[in-house]
């Protein structure tokens, strides 16, 4: 409670975020078809812990995002990436705090590779991790990735994340331990 009797409202991200190219905005339970058509792909999930997903498991992971959006105070933002001008559902990119205390958030991205070497997942991610700065006051933002995930570490890079540790057979992923880089960014580095 506050000095005048009332609780502060949790800080939270203003959607939709609009960028030049994009709209990112929650995930709907109609968004099943386009995030099933990426998120069944082995080229997608081969250095993820998910997929390649059955239809069930697409249905699971939109009903999860949704659970996410209800819950108060919200503590993750899995967001759809949307295409303009049509808004085209092309991906998803994700913001949760690991750590509350001493605000620290992670950040991850996946698209549909119709629409890889393009930069969108950069511009996505940027732009969440401008909200969870500037929106959600975090002081850190972590991203991890399987060290043979070369785009990815490319695109933390260009993001103007560090990396800030090599981890061996640090996840269980598709059935095999696998290498992580582990990628950070401060809010001071940020802006």
């Amino acid at each position: 409670m506050t000095m005048r009797g009332r609780a502060r409202a949790a800080p939270s991200i203003m959607l939709p975020i609009e960028t030049p190219r994009l709209i990112l905005r929650d995930f709907r339970k109609n968004d099943l078809e386009a995030v099933h058509a990426y998120a069944s792909l082995d080229e997608v999930s081969r250095y993820l812990i998910w997929g390649p997903n059955s239809l069930a498991q697409s249905k699971e992971a939109i009903e999860g995002f949704l659970d996410d959006q209800r819950a108060r105070p919200r503590v993750i933002f899995d967001l759809a990436i949307t295409l303009k001008p049509k808004r085209a559902l092309i991906g998803g990119v994700g913001l949760r705090f690991i750590d509350q205390f001493n605000r620290t958030g992670e950040i991850g991205y996946t698209l549909h590779p119709e629409f890889w070497g393009y930069g969108l997942a950069v511009e996505a991610a940027r732009a969440l991790l401008d909200a969870g700065f500037n929106e959600l006051g975090l002081r850190r933002i972590i991203a991890v990735c399987d060290q043979r995930n070369k785009a990815s570490a490319r695109v933390m890079e260009r993001l103007g994340m560090r990396r800030e540790g090599a981890f061996r057979s640090s996840k269980l992923i598709q059935n095999g331990w696998r290498d992580e880089y582990l990628y950070a960014i401060l809010a001071d580095e940020f802006r």
